[in-house]
């Protein structure tokens, strides 16, 4: 099997167009009416049919096309694994981890872990919180770094760390000496973004409505435009420290105490399948346990 002719099938049955297809892969297009035709006389079948000046899939072309897809997959995978190894790598280490803890934490242990293995090939995939329990369950990640307990049941989640949830606002442009604004004006005064980290925001919005303010919100759905946004005027939200620890310092925007308002936490967990784990995926919970004594079992609910 040629691979190439596997390529120009996936990307001919994408585009539905031939000149399209041939564009896309940098070659001439009677190369691709070339490869499909030798495809099609392997399989002893007719893969695309003739709609004008386009192509679309038969019948027999949609249901061969998830079987060249993974034929594919595998070709790239086994040829990313051999370059991996003549680049002196043993062992893979598959990680799912959450944005936040990516840009706070992740560099740091990084650094330690390439250090302690170098020859493990690390793969990282950077994935909202809910989307990493399954991907570790499943086996797509050996190991995940999430900011939400999972609901799966066969995986052991541990508590890392804690993170204070911190009120920031853009900066009026007046007097740095000036006294600070009153936080409930604030938050009555601007747009409130939320939503931004799946572990507070329902207890939280609860809390201030329950204070009696009146609240004009807007769903963000990512920490990193809601920082943009609060630097360019456009509302003030409450966000974990660990996510604006740098941006507070370079005064890109202020962090407002909040007296009489007790602001939630949140936390970063290890999940790991109970299955067991690799011991490249073991050498790395040593260096989180190093780093992050005692890491407590947690338990359905989020008792540790």
């Amino acid at each position: 099997m040629d691979f190439r002719v596997l390529q120009t099938f996936m990307v001919a049955a994408t585009t539905e167009n031939f000149h399209q297809t041939a564009e896309a892969l940098f070659i001439a297009q009677p190369t691709v009416s070339q490869h499909i035709r030798q495809l099609e006389k392997e399989l002893g079948i007719k893969l695309f049919e003739r709609v004008g000046k386009r192509v679309r899939l038969t019948a027999a072309g949609k249901r061969y096309l998830p079987h060249a897809k993974g034929l594919l997959q595998q070709w790239h995978s086994s040829m990313e694994d051999l370059q991996a190894w003549r680049q002196g790598y043993r062992e893979k280490l598959q990680l799912a981890v959450s944005p936040i803890i990516a840009r706070a934490r992740f560099s740091h242990l990084l650094h330690r872990y390439t250090k302690l293995c170098p020859d493990v090939d690390i793969s990282i995939k950077i994935v909202d919180s809910v989307e990493i329990g399954p991907l570790v369950q499943n086996g797509q990640a050996d190991l995940g770094l999430t900011r939400m307990v999972p609901g799966e049941f066969q995986l052991s989640t541990y508590l890392l760390y804690e993170d204070p949830i911190v009120f920031a606002v853009p900066h009026s442009g007046g007097d740095m000496e000036a006294p600070l604004p009153d936080w409930e004006q604030e938050v009555q005064a601007n747009r409130l973004l939320t939503h931004n980290h799946p572990g507070y925001w329902d207890e939280l919005l609860l809390l201030l409505r329950q204070r009696g303010l009146s609240l004009r919100t807007m769903a963000v759905s990512q920490v990193d435009i809601t920082k943009r946004f609060i630097e360019d005027g456009l509302g003030v939200s409450f966000l974990p420290r660990t996510a604006v620890d740098r941006d507070l310092f370079e005064n890109r925007f202020i962090e407002l105490p909040t007296p009489g308002l007790v602001l939630p936490k949140v936390a970063s967990y290890l999940l790991v399948p109970k299955a067991g784990i690799s011991e490249p995926a073991q050498h790395f919970m040593e260096i989180l346990h190093s780093l992050y004594p005692p890491m407590p079992l947690v338990q359905p609910g989020g008792r540790t």
